[in-house]
């Protein structure tokens, strides 16, 4: 894991001792603290490390913000390895100051050094701020489609299946 510090700030790679301030962070994000998502996440990654780039950016010791992705290798057919950005955040009174591009630079280096192609994330469309991020970052469109169904209701029945 590559390690950078300019300025007293150190990206290295997230412990469970960062989980409540990943937790803390991502709380005054989303408005809801995400305890069991985030919880399972760390439990999954030291579970399976090579899967896994997580990283926060600290100052002093305290942590500013994080980046965690998931490697997926071989999976809907793909050849190469591909990262999926599950979680980015940056401590509301540490954001404009450069603290997520340094983490995107710090993962794009951990992954690329990992043979991984390519990191892809989503967003809610009314999330501009993410978009924003993600658009001064270097994310394009994929040329993929998203499909979502419920999971709840059933399939509509249409007169020929009765």
């Amino acid at each position: 894991m590559k390690s950078s510090s300019a300025a007293n700030r150190d990206v290295r790679r997230l412990g469970v001792d960062d989980v409540e301030s990943v937790i803390a962070i991502d709380r005054a994000h989303a408005g809801r603290a995400r305890r069991h998502y985030f919880e399972k996440l760390f439990a999954t990654a030291k579970a399976r490390p090579d899967d896994f780039v997580c990283i926060g950016l600290h100052r002093a010791g305290a942590l500013q913000g994080f980046a965690i992705a998931r490697i997926f290798r071989g999976e809907f057919g793909r050849e190469n390895a591909v990262a999926v950005l599950n979680a980015v955040g940056v401590e509301l009174q540490s954001q404009e100051r450069g603290i997520g591009h340094a983490l995107m630079g710090a993962l794009i280096e951990n992954l690329r050094v990992m043979g991984v192609g390519s990191l892809q994330s989503q967003a809610d469309w009314t999330s501009h701020d993410l978009l924003h991020f993600f658009d001064t970052s270097g994310f394009t469109l994929a040329p993929q489609l998203a499909l979502e169904r419920s999971a709840v209701d059933p399939l509509a029945e249409t007169s020929e299946e009765i």
